[in-house]
């Protein structure tokens, strides 16, 4: 009995996914609720299961091909044997040729300077799984000749990515040019040195190329990364963005956080960061000017009474935004344990569609990269996203004298449909005014 393996529900607004990495090959055994392919969205990379116990008997997507809800991705063929459910002429297509495998697995050994194999191990090169990898990473070891099963994968769950490819193709490079040779040191002084020539005209630059010579490569976008720049395009063209800059001094929260630390950790087991402060002092702001708190639906304003903020995080895969719900009734420690629990699933790939939708508010750190100074795009719907940036010691003047102090510029990008210019600058000078002093935000709730 034959049951198909299909296209699973994406989550809300996404119709649509990329064909990533198929972990089992067509006429392999298969588990049910065993992982078979991996489906990456816009937010997130799903991971497709078996329904039922048997063999992968046909695979009808392949790597990188567009699937739309419920469309089939493959067959399995309940309690059938390999060579039953595939048949003669399919299981040759599906699995290689073992000899193929054989000399492939002694070429990774020559090159790695192994001498002839162990008996049996041309058997185990032929049925070994291949491991996981990115498209992109797949398509650089295969233009450069490399077998990308000789590389270790430091991506999630030892995932061959693109950079440990690239590092890969380095070393290979590096050990195969020859170390210049040493000249012998003369034996007696050299003659004395005739007058300089002039000095000919500097050689044209030499054009930057890449590793393997060429001035050009070529990378496909991800799904991701094509949902991104089409995003921020559409940000740009639909909103009527608007940003305005402030600065703040850090001095009184690096003295609470220097007071507080060690006994913060002691009785929460999370280090107390800056994100926390800033995601209360935004709340604060929010409440004294809630259209900064709302979105546009047609020729309505849609104020919500929730306190929703997204916490962009970067990923190798570009910018994600999970949401901490109701930052408002949230303690320090939670809001930091939450923070750290999203951004480290972030960057694993691990998060789910609702952790990512719904924000009311965004917050950004381009500090934690060195930014001084930028502009944030709003995040659609959001009708407001806060820029933090690199805190640096500067002279300032207080109360009459120059005083070294740690500061950071901040920048509030708003939708001037809704929210007028003195409600946005109010709304950064109410942020700023908490963090340097804040107790502030403890009378703030």
């Amino acid at each position: 009995m034959s049951v198909e393996i299909r296209v699973p529900p994406l989550g809300e607004s996404v119709v649509e996914a990329t064909v990533g990495t198929w972990l089992k090959q067509a006429g392999e055994p298969v588990e049910k609720d065993e992982v078979l392919v991996e489906l990456e969205t816009d937010k997130i990379t799903v991971e497709v299961a078996a329904p039922r116990s048997g063999v992968l008997s046909r695979i009808e997507k392949q790597e990188g091909e567009t699937v739309g809800l419920n469309e089939v991705l493959g067959t399995i063929e309940e309690g059938a044997s390999a060579g039953a459910a595939a048949g003669e002429g399919d299981a040759v297509e599906a699995k290689p040729d073992a000899a193929v495998n054989a000399a492939r697995g002694a070429a990774v050994r020559a090159e790695a300077g192994g001498g002839a194999a162990a008996p049996g191990t041309e058997e185990r090169a032929a049925t070994a799984t291949p491991p996981q990898s990115s498209p992109a990473a797949r398509a650089i070891a295969a233009e450069h000749g490399i077998d990308i099963a000789s590389i270790s994968g430091t991506g999630p769950n030892g995932r061959v990515t693109k950079e440990d490819v690239l590092q890969a193709l380095e070393r290979r490079q590096a050990e195969a040019t020859p170390a210049a040779p040493t000249e012998p040191r003369p034996s007696a002084p050299p003659p004395p040195a005739e007058p300089a020539p002039a000095r000919p005209s500097a050689p044209p630059p030499t054009p930057t190329l890449s590793t393997d010579g060429k001035r050009e490569t070529r990378e496909r976008m991800s799904r991701r990364r094509q949902t991104i720049a089409r995003r921020l395009v559409e940000a740009q063209q639909t909103t009527a963005s608007l940003t305005t800059f402030n600065e703040i001094d850090m001095s009184r929260v690096f003295s609470l956080r220097k007071r507080r630390q060690e006994n913060f950790v002691k009785q929460h087991g999370v280090k107390l960061g800056f994100m926390s402060f800033f995601a209360k002092a935004v709340v604060g702001a929010l409440r004294r000017f809630p259209r900064l708190n709302a979105e546009i639906q047609g020729d309505e304003i849609v104020l919500k009474h929730y306190y929703d903020i997204g916490i962009a995080v970067g990923t190798d895969e570009g910018l994600v935004v999970p949401v901490v719900r109701d930052v408002d009734r949230l303690s320090f420690a939670e809001i930091e344990r939450q923070i750290a629990d999203l951004a480290k699933r972030a960057r694993e790939g691990k998060l789910t569609l609702p952790e990512l939708q719904g924000g009311t508010f965004t917050i950004t750190n381009g500090g934690i990269y060195g930014s001084m100074l930028s502009t944030p795009i709003l995040n659609p719907p959001q009708v407001g996203i806060l820029g933090m940036h690199n805190i640096v010691e500067r002279p300032v003047v207080v109360d009459g004298q120059i005083e070294i102090r740690p500061m950071m510029f901040v920048a509030l990008t708003y939708d001037h449909r809704i929210v007028d210019g003195s409600e946005a600058v109010r709304f950064l000078v109410t942020v700023k005014e908490m963090i340097e002093d804040p107790e502030t935000m403890l009378l703030e709730g």
